[in-house]
């Protein structure tokens, strides 16, 4: 509860705003020089030490550097949560003043005085009704709810009341106004401290993300409500450039998980904002026992990890595109920069994916490997892991593909489609090549994609792999024609043969076990060219480029029932003619491929 004011409206009227907002800048900069020596340490310190020391004592080293540039970024967050709240503060009391400022001119301009209380004494005027006379004055106060005035019965009312009685409204308005602002800055300002000590644990990240969220809630009319989440990527570039540099620094340190997850922000920015929101979700999940927390909070660290410790030699360097605890989780990783390559591929994955553990060392490593061997072929080229809608989640292993719908794909392909015109919004190439690889049930996404409005923005080339149908019966139907879309399908892939929806049905009614029953032992018997979401990719109705790829494990071995096949796509060891072929058509050498006869 709002305690009552001792606020005075003279006090209100002689507030030096410029002074919260001089204050609000030294802690700005404060922000800048840690950020400054975080970025030193993680860009040039850490770097220097792992390519040129080995051992155990430059090992410690790494690790201390490590916990310093962490607290450097602790530094940074707080120092720019409290210049955004001092410049908050600043901004609503500047409003609060403007009232009152008019208020009081109106007062001048009547002749009429305002006292220390906020009451309008008003002077003499208009007639009685009975002898002419003017009507004696008095003084208005503010005692209920503003622009209520007494009744006078008979007596005509003097015509200086009513707006004597709209002054002190509006005096008093002002100052409780301001008043209530006051107290809730006070309260956020004591809370936004440090611990004691030099190190930051998880615990203080978790204070922080508190910090985070309660500044963003008070500064929502001063910041939030300017960015544009519903522009167009090509709007959201445009608004970032005309914001000054303190203004993008109060976005970074106030709603980095805005900034950071907005399609038509330069990567770099995205990079900044979303490796500070990281740590944030990482102090927001810190010591929940729910499945979902546990299991996200895994793949965050991984990914935090992955991010401290830099890239290998010979490895492009890592940018963090996007990251939240939104449904199944969001993580949007690129390695290389896709702002500057000529060459970008987007990888999308399927079945079963969601932010953990293993989507943070497996379907990382699918793009990292991708961009190894893309780069090898054309040296300006990134390939970006993007988990950015709510895949099927498995249920029990292979007919889980049987019974997902057409709902995740059709709502991920308008994210992918936004992403990929950020993409194109952002990149500073004249005419950069574009590449869509959807495996698993992320081709179906792919093709949901591509039949939305005019087709994935600035795609050339797409590839398929592990398909289970597109949601198409012809390649060209994917909007960049049939010599441009890529299928890679292995034979012992059980999702490349799952049955069509017919075939499932038709067994239903004669297979007393269910509707999957046969999936296993029957699958091998197909006879035509359809699968669960349309004609099959790697046949030669559907008109695609087959490209080779190994057999993979078997169905079903010593080991018991196996979907190794499905994938080894991406992986350079286990497949490299299908590793090299993707990573060819994601560096635009697409004509260096063999293909193969359709399946």
């Amino acid at each position: 509860m709002t305690p009552t004011p001792a606020l005075t409206w003279a006090q209100l009227r002689d507030l030096k705003c410029a002074e919260l907002e001089g204050a609000a800048d030294g802690w700005g900069r404060s922000s800048n020089r840690a950020d400054a020596a975080r970025d030193r340490i993680e860009q040039h310190m850490l770097t220097g030490l792992r390519d040129t020391q080995e051992g155990e004592a430059a090992q410690a080293a790494v690790t201390r550097l490590r916990q310093l540039g962490r607290n450097f970024q602790y530094v940074y967050t707080e120092c720019g949560l409290l210049r955004t709240t001092l410049n908050s503060l600043a901004h609503e009391m500047k409003t609060q003043q403007r009232v009152l400022a008019q208020a009081l001119d109106d007062a001048a301009a009547l002749r009429f005085t305002v006292h220390a209380d906020g009451s309008v004494t008003y002077p003499a005027a208009g007639e009685g009704l009975i002898d002419g006379a003017p009507l004696r004055g008095g003084t208005a106060s503010s005692s209920g709810a503003a622009g209520l005035v007494p009744p006078s019965g008979l007596v005509a009312p003097n015509p200086n009341a009513g707006k004597a009685q709209d002054i002190t409204d509006r005096v008093t308005g002002a100052v409780r106004a301001a008043a209530e602002i006051d107290w809730r800055y006070a309260g956020i300002l004591r809370r936004l401290k440090a611990e004691d000590g030099l190190k930051v644990p998880d615990s203080t990240w978790k204070d922080a993300a508190a910090d985070a969220s309660e500044v963003r809630e008070a500064a929502g009319a001063y910041l939030k409500d300017a960015i544009p989440r519903d522009a167009s990527p090509a709007e959201r570039r445009d608004w970032w450039a005309g914001l000054t540099q303190e203004q993008r620094e109060e976005y970074l340190a106030v709603y980095p998980d805005q900034i950071g997850n907005l399609d038509g922000i330069p990567a770099l920015v995205r990079d900044a904002a979303n490796r500070d929101n990281l740590q944030l979700l990482i102090g927001k999940l810190e010591g929940r026992d729910d499945e979902k927390s546990v299991t996200q909070l895994a793949g965050l660290r991984e990914i935090d990890r992955q991010l401290g410790e830099g890239p290998k030699p010979g490895e492009p360097p890592m940018f963090l595109l996007g990251i939240s605890d939104e449904g199944n989780g969001r993580a949007i990783v690129s390695f290389g920069n896709p702002d500057t390559a000529k060459n970008v591929a987007t990888y999308v994955p399927g079945l079963g994916t969601s932010l953990d553990k293993e989507f943070a060392e497996n379907d990382l490593k699918r793009a990292r490997d991708t961009a190894i061997g893309a780069r090898y072929h054309a040296s300006s080229s990134a390939v970006i892991a993007w988990l950015g809608y709510d895949a099927p989640q498995a249920i029990d292993g292979i007919s889980s593909l049987a019974v997902a719908g057409d709902g995740r794909a059709l709502e991920g392909g308008g994210r992918l489609n936004e992403f990929a015109a950020g993409l194109s919004t952002t990149n500073e190439n004249k005419d950069p090549h574009l590449t869509a690889i959807g495996h698993s049930y992320g081709t179906r996404t792919v093709g949901a994609a591509a039949q939305q409005g005019d087709g994935i923005p600035g795609v050339d080339d797409i590839v398929l792999v592990g398909s289970p149908g597109v949601g198409v019966d012809r390649a060209e139907e994917l909007g960049v024609g049939g010599g441009h879309v890529f299928v890679g399908s292995a034979e012992n892939d059980v999702v490349t043969k799952l049955p069509s929806k017919q075939q499932v049905l038709a067994h239903a009614v004669a297979a007393p076990s269910g509707p999957f029953a046969f999936v296993v032992g029957d699958i091998a018997d197909r006879k035509d060219d359809d699968l669960w979401f349309g004609k099959d990719p790697a046949s030669e109705a559907f008109g695609a480029r087959r490209f080779p790829v190994d057999d993979g494990p078997g169905l079903v071995g010593r080991g018991g029932v196996s979907v190794d096949a499905h994938s080894q796509y991406f992986d350079p060891v286990r497949d490299p003619v299908s590793a090299n072929s993707i990573a060819l058509i994601s560096a635009g050498r697409a004509e260096k491929v063999k293909f193969e006869e359709y399946r």
